[in-house]
């Protein structure tokens, strides 16, 4: 459980991408646990043997940690006791099979909403479908500098191969950290996010943005 004082977010720590936010614990667990189904249609293409819980009292947290203002501006930004754990190869390939999987639903709600109007917020706002892609193509971006893996050149190609190189650098920036590649530190002292915690970014970032484009569908 990742608490600030307007959002909470509770996540799965196993299962990267199993992660919802609410107003408080209860409605963070409450929304986890609602999306437990939705998660696993999103994963089955790993074929990891993700089976959502019955019933709410299943889920048990095992940690609680002090939000910060990624947390209330609406992205988990806080790391896990457990996500100082090492990344060991087996859990590097699991990995990797979980943000494969994310991705490709990101992929499926988008060809699945490819010419149809996505529903605008209440104030007319909201990315278009090209403009949720590229915002989670450039949120990776980002997050690979904060791993301390350098993004790929944008080239004047397709957006197609920006996409697929990045992701290829996703999965070349964690295996290298995982073996210990990557300073802990940055050159100016800042602290690098570690593989676990980075793997749970992706895949959270992936999924919600998959979840709004089903959810934005208009017809």
């Amino acid at each position: 459980m990742e608490i600030a004082p307007k959002r909470t977010f509770a996540a799965a720590l196993d299962w990267p991408g199993w992660c919802r936010p609410g107003v408080d614990s209860d409605a963070a667990l409450a929304a986890l646990f609602e999306n437990g189904p939705r998660y696993g249609r999103a994963v089955a293409s790993a074929r990891l043997g993700f089976r959502p819980p019955r019933d709410p009292s299943a889920l048990r947290v095992v940690q609680r940690v002090k939000g910060n203002a990624t947390t209330d501006f609406g992205a988990p930004g806080v790391e896990a006791r457990s996500d100082r754990r090492p990344l060991d190869d087996a859990e590097r390939r699991r990995s990797e099979r979980l943000l494969r999987a994310c991705w490709r639903a990101l992929d499926q709600a988008a060809e699945g909403a490819a010419g149809r109007e996505l529903r605008k917020g209440p104030r007319g706002g909201g990315r278009s479908l090209a403009g949720i892609v590229r915002h989670v193509v450039e949120a990776e971006e980002g997050y690979l500098n904060a791993l301390g893996w350098k993004p790929p050149k944008a080239g004047r190609g397709a957006f197609a191969e920006r996409m697929a190189d990045v992701r290829g650098a996703v999965l070349e920036g964690l295996a290298a950290s995982a073996r210990g590649e990557i300073a802990p530190r940055g050159p100016r002292g800042g602290v690098r996010w570690r593989p676990r915690y980075f793997v749970r970014r992706v895949a959270w970032h992936a999924l919600d943005h998959a979840w709004e484009i089903e959810d934005r569908m208009m017809g």
